[in-house]
């Protein structure tokens, strides 16, 4: 189930930014702070009484020449697309402008909660300059402080309240996956070719999210399926389609979603830098990974096409190690009969649990091989170890000392995990715990 998402929208130069940051900064918990997209700062998550959701820091998404109005506009909209709870952000200092009119009046017709947080409010003498913001309509303005971090969480205790409460019905034994890359890797094309491969289609559903259309369908072997198509999301305007954070955004919606990604990378293209940004991002996430290498059909072959290429992909996505990769074609259907069959296997790997007996047998023999290090004269030691989560498998293991855990050492350990055991296109995280 995807987190609700809170947008920050309004003019320039009235701190959103500032704002963005100290929501997803060290006044809440944070759940994560998405690696691999990082330096553009338009997208985390984080937790406020009890509840995760995303953030958006429109101000983030570059929409290029746009005239300057125009921008405003663009960037309300895709909030409005977006999110399930709009934060509209102006300044005490200068007062209502033309540009915070034109914003409310976009939001004003969206029928989307806006809480009204009036910035630059940096003490308790300047609270009765937020009055005249009684007049964009739309409610009561919440006085804050982006710099100093004032009035931050009355806003998220506003916000929270509009999450909805429902739980979504989720059906284990069905798996969610969905398609992402950058644009015009063919991912429609895949779509309807792997739906056109002698599935059967049971029904179109309108998607949980107001952004894709689910399509559910049994595979050959009667495994149930559920398709998450970003790649049919279409939305107003060529900002939408030309825009690539936003792209990024989206892939982010539906990752969150999923079960197993497929990333999707265009052959006759080659890697690009945001492809490594939203794999890093499904990654980071936990969930299962398949590198589908689109439009194989239109590379010319040598000996050793296929195997450079996949050299090539190891050496640009190594933290991606051990995600399978797969040559396709949607327009000649080259092993695309495979696909289905290959998440399958990808979601039981997700899914498996080793117990731990077993698992610590691996543990011992793997010290037995390489002893564990020192620091200061002090060694770590390793009691025992457990699995305590799935989707992705995670591990506890107890020790002396955490600090003495050495990166190295976790990753030493992951390897000699995964070579005992199936974990093919799933990440194992290890999580070391001092024993009490």
């Amino acid at each position: 189930m995807a987190n609700p998402t809170i947008a920050i929208v309004g003019r320039p130069n009235v701190g959103k930014s500032t704002i963005f940051n100290r929501i997803a900064g060290e006044r809440i918990s944070i759940v994560e702070d998405t690696p691999g997209v990082t330096r553009d700062r338009i997208y985390a998550t984080g937790e406020w009484l009890g509840r995760e959701f995303s953030i958006i820091d429109t101000g983030g998404i570059d929409l290029g020449d746009e005239p300057f109005m125009d921008q405003i506009k663009h960037q309300a909209e895709i909030a409005i697309e977006e999110a399930d709870v709009i934060v509209f952000v102006s300044s005490a200092k200068e007062g209502i402008t033309d540009a915070d009119e034109l914003v409310a009046r976009i939001l004003y017709k969206s029928n989307k909660p806006v809480i009204l947080a009036i910035n630059k409010v940096d003490n308790p003498e300047m609270r009765t300059d937020i009055y005249e913001f009684y007049g964009l309509g739309l409610g009561e303005p919440y006085p804050i402080s982006g710099s100093h971090g004032l009035g931050i969480g009355d806003v998220l205790d506003v916000a929270v309240k509009h999450f909805s409460t429902e739980q979504e019905e989720e059906d284990d034994s069905v798996i969610k996956f969905s398609l992402i890359g950058r644009p015009n890797v063919g991912k429609s094309s895949l779509i309807n070719a792997i739906l056109g491969e002698d599935r059967v289609i049971v029904s179109d559903i309108e998607g949980t999210t107001r952004d894709a259309i689910d399509t559910h369908f049994v595979s050959e072997s009667g495994q149930e399926f559920t398709m998450i198509d970003t790649a049919g999301m279409r939305k107003r305007g060529k900002v939408y389609e030309t825009t690539e954070k936003y792209s990024v955004m989206r892939a982010m919606r539906a990752i969150e979603r999923s079960d197993v990604v497929l990333m999707v990378l265009n052959a006759d293209e080659g890697i690009r830098e945001q492809d490594k940004r939203i794999a890093g991002y499904a990654h980071e996430e936990g969930r299962g990974i398949i590198i589908v290498v689109n439009k194989w059909d239109l590379v010319e072959k040598e000996t050793n096409t296929m195997r450079d290429f996949e050299e090539e992909i190891r050496d640009e996505f190594q933290y991606l190690d051990y995600a399978p990769i797969i040559f396709v074609s949607a327009k000649t259907k080259q092993r695309l009969n495979k696909l289905p069959e290959l998440i399958e296997e990808v979601s039981m790997n997700q899914n498996m649990r080793i117990p731990s007996a077993i698992l610590n047998d691996v543990i011992m023999d793997a010290v037995a091989i390489n002893p564990t290090p020192t620091d200061k004269g002090k060694r770590l030691k390793i009691f025992y170890g457990t699995q305590v989560a799935v989707k992705p498998p995670t591990f506890v293991i107890f020790v002396n000392e955490e600090e003495l855990m050495h990166f190295s050492y976790a990753r030493f350990l992951e390897n000699q995990i995964r070579t005992a055991f199936t974990f093919e296109g799933t990440p194992i995280r290890i999580i070391p715990r001092r024993r009490k």
